[in-house]
This record gives C-alpha cells, structure tokens and sequence, in this order.
C-alpha cells in the first residue's frame, strides 16, 4: 500500500493532522494499534486554548464543541483560604479558554474521517525514516505502507520516537504526582480554582453541568487504591477552604488515577523523514493545561509545511514554541505545588511569588498571555 503521508497513532494529534491534510488534497492513512472503542474512551486533558478552538472551527471539526464546550474568561488562584480572579479575556483582548474533553474532539474527528483513512488495529512495528516505509501488522499479518514521509503522532511510549536518531533529550521529573479524579456531582465553581496549601496542590475542574474533574497533589509512589473516596473528599474540603465559608459539593467518584509529572523534550523533532508531533516529541506536566494544545499546534504547523514545501524549518520553529510551553509549564507548577524538599525560607519565597501575580497587572498579563496560548506557527 502507498500514501503520501503516513500518520502513526488516532490520537488527537494524528487525527487533526489527517484531518488538515484531507482539506488540503493530501492523501494520508492513519495507523492505530488500538481499537477504536479505545480510542474513543480514553480519558485525557479538556483545556483548549483559544487557538485550538479557533482551528477546529476552521476545519469544520467543532459543531458538538460549540454546543457543548464551556468557555471560561477568567480562572481563580487560591491560596492562604482567600480566592483571587485572574481575568484571562480581559488582559488578552478577548481570547478565552474551552473545557471540552479530549476524548470528544478525538469522537469528532473519526467521524469526519473518510472511509479507511484510519485502520485501526494496525500495530506499527517497524519505522523506515530514510525509504520512508513503515511497517505494521494487522489481524495477525504483516503490511508494508510506502509513503513520502511520515507523523510520528504516537506519544512518547511509540515507536517514532525511538527510531529518531542522534536526538538529545532534556528532562525533568517532579517529587509529586496528581490524583486526578471524575466525579458524578455538578461543579462546585464556574470557573477553573488553582490552589495552593501547604498540605499541596489542588485544582477544581469541570466536564459538564453534571460532572466535576478534581485534582490533588499526592506523593508519586501513591495508588489509586491509597486514597478511598472519603479521604479524597476530606483532602479537598482541607485544601480548598476559605474564609469565607465556600463550599466543595461532592458525590459518586466514576474514576481515580495517578499521573507522575515531568518534563520531557527530544531534539530534533525530525529525522529524515520522519516527523514528530505531540508527547513522541515533548510532554510538560498538566498544570499549565499545555499538552493537548501543543500537540494541536504541532500538527498545525507541520500540515502547513507539508503543503507549502517548507518542512526543513519545522523541527527549529516547533521549538522554540515548546520551550515557551516547556518554560510555563514548569513556572505553574512549581508556583502551586508544596515541595516535600523545601525549606521555611523557600516556601515564603514562594507565597511572596503568589502575591505578586495576582497584585500586579503585568504578571497577571503574563500568566493570562501564556494560559490562553499564543497564535500557532504555520497557521
């Protein structure tokens, strides 16, 4: 079988990819290991930055987004049991951010996609980045897919990350973990409440009117099975308490997991022909809501090099906008999270550093400039 592009993985990334390259003549066939009730039941990140949403508009992918999509302008910092709004449309000139779950744009996308562009259970087992071939095996025989280049868009336990050659990789692990948790009880907030309390971090989320997603920094080595469903509930009425008497509704909890944080990113996003997009190329940890939306823009810029011909400027200008991610993601992590490791001294730096961005104007900009995302290279 041949293609111009083949896609290795139906997630997000390679999904919107597909989708681009479609509306642009190109012909593509997506590889997925899983099948697709997998695809489309896997649980993942529900921040989109204004220029996700803007682009899935813009490819026709955002019917269900738009009536279903809850569109935030401003998120709240909590710390020392007070609440302080941080007004993103205001300090950015209208830009906004969506909740809308990831595992919805990816049912989005399979639906729009033509007859046998994506070929689930084909399970990738070899990468040619110079022929360009790959290689995968599909109901128990092994296929050869010619093509002129190919997406790794696989994540970083694929296969293309691992078949780029001469690469660096700079990371970075954190001594905290999330337990992140979906709870059948209507959110307790309007808008997203990032807090910060010495017994840790705690983020409220939201998924609809009737479903709360909630977060707790925990200690890496914890299991899901550590934390019963009235210590969670314990734990959040602790950190999220405040002065004025707010009130945390709770409920059945559908689903519990821990998530390690770390910082990874791999240099060159490109060997040969093979290209990479999305977390095969770099992960950041969830508190800055960057990874979902890096992998949008990766792919964005990397269809639009395919079809003006300029893909030698595609690792070097995906980059430097990684690392902008890279750097934020880091600097809201370690502003919110209580570091088991800190010392009196370093924990005061950090309530100081807390003041200040919610009293001055231009770090609140900052904050709010970065949160809501920049405009997307290639678009």
């Amino acid at each position: 079988m041949r293609t111009q592009v083949a896609i290795i993985g139906a997630g997000p990334a390679g999904l919107l990819l597909s989708r681009l390259l479609e509306r642009r003549g190109i012909d593509a066939v997506v590889l997925e290991s899983r099948d697709r009730a997998y695809c489309e039941r896997r649980q993942r990140a529900g921040m989109l930055e204004q220029g996700t949403v803007d682009l899935l508009r813009a490819c026709g992918a955002a019917d269900r987004l738009d009536r279903e999509g809850l569109t935030h302008h401003g998120l709240e910092l909590r710390f020392g049991g007070r609440g302080h709004r941080i007004a993103l449309s205001e300090l950015t000139g209208g830009k906004a951010v969506t909740i809308y779950a990831q595992t919805e744009i990816v049912k989005d996308l399979i639906a729009l996609a033509p007859e046998g562009r994506i070929r689930f259970g084909a399970e990738v087992v070899e990468v040619d980045p110079v022929t360009p071939r790959v290689t995968y095996r599909e109901n128990g025989r092994l296929h050869t897919l010619d093509c002129d280049l190919i997406a790794g868009c696989d994540g970083f336990h694929g296969v293309s990350r691992t078949a780029v050659r001469g690469s660096t990789v700079y990371e970075r692990e954190y001594p905290y973990a999330w337990l992140g948790v979906l709870a059948d009880v209507p959110p307790s907030t309007e808008e997203l409440i990032y807090c910060h309390h010495e017994r840790g971090f705690a983020l409220h989320s939201l998924r609809s009117p009737q479903v709360s997603r909630l977060y707790l920094q925990v200690d890496p080595t914890d299991q899901p099975s550590d934390w019963p469903d009235e210590r969670i509930w314990a734990e959040l009425r602790t950190r999220f308490a405040t002065s004025d008497g707010w009130t945390l509704k709770d409920g059945p909890i559908r689903e519990k997991a821990v998530t390690p944080m770390r910082s990874f990113v791999t240099e060159p996003m490109r060997h040969e022909r093979l290209f990479l997009a999305g977390d095969a190329a770099h992960i950041v940890p969830p508190t800055g809501a960057k990874g979902l939306n890096l992998a949008v823009s990766d792919v964005t810029a990397l269809a639009g090099a395919i079809a003006d011909g300029g893909l030698d400027g595609y690792s070097q200008s995906r980059l430097r906008q990684v690392w902008r991610a890279e750097h934020f993601s880091y600097w809201m992590t370690t502003l919110l999270h209580t570091d088991p490791t800190a010392d009196a001294f370093a924990r005061r730096l950090q309530l100081s550093h807390l003041e200040y961005v919610v009293s001055s104007a231009a770090a609140s900009t900052t904050l709010a400039e970065n949160y809501v995302g920049f405009a997307y290279d290639g678009r």
